[in-house]
């Protein structure tokens, strides 16, 4: 079952979307947070069941990220491969290609207040040379932004490049992680 939940933050109202957990019972897996106006955002469907409850711990790990209290979160994706939660430690992946999943993991390794450039994160997942674009496409395909910090990723001349929630709102979250230089 598809639950979905909005809750309001300093980006907009987030919409979050998931699926009954298959690893803890009563649960919920993180499918999608999405920002209004994002390109590629989920829409709320026909038979999806509006569940509040279902997203009390991510609500409460976000306004926590918000409020400056909270640099890594501990959230269950759906769509696992091979099963497990993301922590931001890697371990979650979520829905996409294989190719997709190792840069969706390379993101979560980012740490709270840093940058990555665009290059960086295709050399970490074997892509180097040309495959920087495939990598800021699968970035651009990241379902669950700010939790997944695709936000941390810039240009390589330190440039704020691409963000499916608009480049206001990454760059408000760098300045919220402390990541942006004056």
């Amino acid at each position: 079952m598809t639950v979905y939940a909005r809750v309001d933050s300093p980006l907009g109202e987030l919409l979050l979307v998931g699926e009954e957990s298959a690893t803890a019972p009563g649960g919920t897996a993180l499918v999608s947070l999405s920002v209004p106006g994002q390109k590629g955002a989920a829409v709320v469907q026909d038979g999806w069941r509006h569940a509040p409850e279902a997203f009390e711990e991510l609500a409460g790990q976000l306004r926590a990220y918000f409020g400056g209290e909270l640099t890594r979160f501990s959230v269950e994706y759906a769509g696992l491969s091979g099963g497990g939660t993301g922590t931001g430690t890697g371990t979650g992946t979520g829905t996409g290609t294989e190719f997709q999943r190792r840069v969706w993991r390379a993101l979560e390794e980012i740490p709270y207040g840093e940058t990555v450039t665009y290059g960086q994160i295709a050399e970490r997942v074997g892509s180097s040379g040309a495959g920087v674009r495939a990598v800021g496409t699968a970035i651009g395909r990241n379902p669950v932004l700010v939790v997944r910090p695709c936000h941390r990723v810039i240009g390589a001349d330190g440039a704020l490049r691409g963000y499916a929630g608009g480049l206001d709102r990454k760059e408000r979250l760098l300045g919220l992680e402390g990541a942006l230089v004056p």
